[in-house]
């Protein structure tokens, strides 16, 4: 039953939960986490690690995109991001950094970065990278954004990708164009193709369900909530209250389950997720993985070089998300963030490991039926 409260005279919310105000509560049975598996299959792809990470250009490069693929996760790249856009992007990111650490900050580094992103989109650089990725032998992966997606998907798919996300701030099966304008018919885009499409974003149990009504093979639950991202409070004033909208996905992907005789739908956690724990929360609310922004951006192989944004940073009109600096005494490698060793004690580093101790302590073996966990909602 929903937890309903008035916030004043006819007006009834209902309360929702962060990740931050649940627990996993261990059983009676341990194991060696050694004996645990994080990995996890999405139509014919297979990954090691239950991580994906974010979109933006602050962070996958096609060369991280490899890297993170050959450590048993998936980098998404994003197609309609600067590698799709110039010919000289290491030298338009140190431009943009420089202007980032000088005395107007960040507010001048959003105006460049939109000065940036005015800059067409080259189809032959967009299946350049796209190509540069698929011939490394990783699975891989594109985002583009709906209303990019019709235009788009036919110089990424010839390219050779393996997985495309329509992916935006909220996302749904039945959005209305403006004007003349036509809108995505994504039921009838995702049959037409020969790839597995994850849409998203997603805050409730009925958006859910309808997205995997059109066929997707994944939905990303949220928006990417992560240091810099200002669509919550300060922007648009909606929020995502992850540890609910996961477990209302989740619900959502039973109900589909049961209505198709066993079709699955993975699920996505994509925000508010910032250390091993928070992973290891959003899988046990019902996740299958979780996308990562701001804790993969402290890898020295990160193309942001210690800065981070996400990929609503760039918008012409409207930018949601800031860039800002992540900090940490020395920037460690993607192994070190991924697998450890770790000298940090606040689950910044060694992600896999801490959620492979978390299994371990509450006595599963692997990722499903670590969903099973029992919660508690703190206070």
């Amino acid at each position: 039953m929903r937890d309903l409260v008035e916030i004043g005279i006819g007006r009834i919310a209902r309360r929702t939960y962060q990740l931050e105000d649940i627990d996993i509560v261990p059983s009676r049975r341990t194991r060696s986490a050694k004996d645990v598996s994080t990995a996890w299959q999405m139509d014919a792809y297979r990954f090691d690690i239950p991580l994906l990470a974010h979109p933006t250009d602050a962070l996958v490069s096609p060369e991280f995109a490899v890297e993170m693929g050959r450590r048993g996760g998936l980098g998404v790249f994003n197609g309609e991001g600067l590698w799709a856009r110039h010919r000289d992007v290491e030298d338009k990111l140190a431009q943009l950094i420089e202007v980032a650490e000088g005395e107007d900050g960040p507010a001048a580094a959003t105006r460049m970065l939109q000065r940036l992103h005015a800059a067409p989109v080259d189809p032959d650089l967009l299946g350049q990278a796209v190509a540069a990725i698929r011939d490394a032998g990783v699975t891989t992966a594109v985002r583009v954004s709906p209303q990019n997606a019709a235009a788009l998907t036919p110089h990424i798919v010839a390219a050779g990708v393996d997985l495309l996300f329509i992916h935006g701030t909220i996302i749904s099966a039945e959005h209305v164009g403006a004007g003349d304008a036509e809108p995505l018919n994504l039921k009838t885009f995702i049959n037409e193709l020969d790839v597995p499409v994850v849409a998203g974003g997603v805050s409730d149990h009925l958006t859910a369900l309808h997205l995997m009504r059109t066929g997707a093979a994944g939905v990303i639950v949220g928006y990417g909530a992560a240091d810099g991202v200002t669509t919550s409070g300060e922007v648009l004033g909606m929020g995502v209250p992850m540890a609910t909208a996961i477990a209302d996905a989740a619900a959502a992907r039973r109900d589909y389950l049961d209505e198709t005789g066993g079709r699955y739908v993975h699920v996505i956690a994509d925000g508010d997720i910032h250390t091993s724990g928070d992973v290891a929360k959003a899988i046990a609310c019902g996740a299958d993985a979780a996308v990562l922004g701001t804790p993969l951006a402290l890898a020295e192989e990160a193309p942001g070089k210690g800065w981070y944004w996400p990929t609503v940073a760039a918008h012409p009109s409207m930018p949601r998300g800031a860039i800002v600096p992540v900090t940490f005494d020395d920037r460690p490698s993607l192994d070190t963030v991924l697998s450890g060793p770790a000298d940090d004690p606040f689950g910044s580093l060694n992600l896999v490991g801490g959620l492979r101790r978390s299994m371990a302590k509450s006595g599963y073996s692997d990722l499903k039926e670590f969903q099973r966990v029992e919660l508690s909602v703190r206070g």
